[in-house]
């Protein structure tokens, strides 16, 4: 397992990609747990426990479709094991960490530093992403980071439009 979270941990520094991770499906499924325990810890600080449910139903879903369907269009679904462990795992890691800056939030503490440190995850977030998309499809940084950014844009305008609590509009 320390193998594991260590070949995480350095695909988050860009040292590594998602093809280092063992095709498995073990993986995988170990990835999706450890994925939602941590998303039910985020969610569960704001939300009652039938949205956590259905947004992490909704999310588990478009993350499988789009690393899929990108996979599907290029032609190299066999990755899709390792490149959706490697996002799953990866978002794990990024959200652990996000955790006390999302409790902070929620109390109405912190201030400007906790925003700017939550922005700057957001921001690694997105080019994490980018990195695995990079080394799935073998295309260009640039191409990788449009595409994680829309990725992004994406899940986050199918959540609002399913769950408008989420992005504040009642």
């Amino acid at each position: 397992m320390f193998e594991i979270i260590k070949l995480l941990f350095e695909i988050c520094l860009f040292k590594k990609g998602p093809q280092d991770l063992p095709y498995s499906s073990w993986l995988l499924k170990l990835m999706l747990v450890l994925y939602l325990g941590i998303r039910v810890l985020m969610l569960n600080i704001h939300y009652d426990a039938l949205h956590v449910v259905l947004q992490l139903l909704v999310d588990v879903v478009l993350v499988s479709a789009f690393f899929w369907g990108i996979l599907s269009v290029v032609g190299k679904r066999g990755r899709f094991y390792q490149v959706l462990a490697a996002a799953l795992g990866t978002d794990a890691l990024m959200s652990f960490f996000a955790l006390p800056g999302v409790a902070t939030i929620e109390t109405g503490q912190g201030g400007l530093w906790v925003l700017l440190v939550m922005f700057g995850l957001i921001g690694w977030h997105w080019a994490i992403t980018g990195h695995i998309i990079r080394n799935a499809l073998e295309q260009s940084l640039s191409f990788s980071l449009g595409l994680a950014f829309l990725y992004l844009l994406g899940t986050y305008q199918v959540m609002a439009l399913l769950f408008p609590e989420v992005s504040g509009v009642k």
